[in-house]
């Protein structure tokens, strides 16, 4: 099997690059070989390449500039992902796309279901529900991923922020009225390689019966300062976290207060996923 990985320098693209040896021949683009605001050269990419899958790892995620620059947050996140769907249909190739928690508007009492109604309440969030939008009606076999609160050890992510920050001061002050569930992106990449390789031995029927949208998030649920404890106290930090309102910290763009993930479809289907504070234990180790 042929696989197109994009993103491969980012924080997911990282981490499946390694998870997803050994099921074929990956030809992994970074932005500097694969940049997804041209959409020609992903149209070039797709149709050169003739893979069996693509897996997009790549997305425009600077939440707060996406305000100001939404026609590139567009391309990457909604245009660049059609095309590929698009393409890879013509080549008889799957695709398995990354969104995310912010395709809703956090208004929701509970855990939001693969089904609820999407409202994104930023640009940011806009962009990736209509890259879902478009990889659906493309007719392309498709598995979309909602993951929520990504970190790890590589990349720009929260996680680093805070060991950063607790390494320079003695207080960090986090927003306790988000929440969410932080997950791994090696839980992201795992998770993703073993649903792949049911996909490979179930071949065109699997696809025809499992394509759709799963939610992949880590289970249990905290707040960003919540987050922020445990990183302290799992990496052993005297660092003070603490906890401020949304209101407090004011960002350019609107964050949703709920985030959470129901993970049922995909845990009954697939396989269990991790705590969240037992990810992060073993991130740190």
């Amino acid at each position: 099997m042929k696989i197109l990985l994009t993103g491969a320098d980012g924080q997911v693209g990282y981490e499946l690059l390694r998870c997803l040896q050994g099921l074929g021949e990956i030809v992994a683009c970074g932005h500097d070989r694969l940049d997804l605001a041209n959409l020609d050269q992903v149209r070039d990419c797709v149709r050169h390449l003739a893979p069996d899958l693509i897996v997009n790892a790549a997305a425009y995620t600077a939440v707060d500039r996406a305000e100001s620059d939404p026609e590139l947050a567009l391309r990457v996140n909604a245009q660049a992902p059609g095309v590929m769907a698009l393409v890879g249909r013509e080549v008889g190739a799957a695709l398995v796309h990354f969104s995310s928690d912010y395709v809703f508007d956090g208004a929701k009492d509970g855990p939001y279901v693969e089904g609820d109604r999407t409202a994104p309440i930023n640009v940011y969030g806009e962009t990736k529900m209509l890259g879902e939008q478009a990889i659906v009606s493309s007719g392309i076999p498709y598995l979309i991923l909602r993951t929520s609160w990504v970190y790890g050890m590589h990349g720009n992510n929260f996680l680093r922020t805070m060991l950063r920050l607790a390494a320079s001061g003695d207080e960090v002050r986090v927003v306790d009225d988000q929440i969410g569930a932080p997950t791994w992106s090696r839980t992201v990449a795992q998770t993703t390689a073993h649903i792949l390789v049911q996909a490979q031995i179930g071949g065109a029927r699997w696809w025809r019966e499992s394509r759709g949208i799963y939610h992949l998030a880590a289970a249990g649920e905290t707040s960003w300062a919540g987050f922020a404890q445990a990183i302290m106290e799992e990496s052993g930090s005297p660092c003070r976290v603490t906890p401020i309102a949304s209101s407090d910290y004011p960002q350019i763009a609107r964050r949703p207060h709920n985030s959470r993930l129901n993970t049922s479809k995909l845990t009954h289907r697939f396989c269990r996923l991790p705590d969240w504070r037992e990810a992060l234990a073993l991130c740190l180790r």
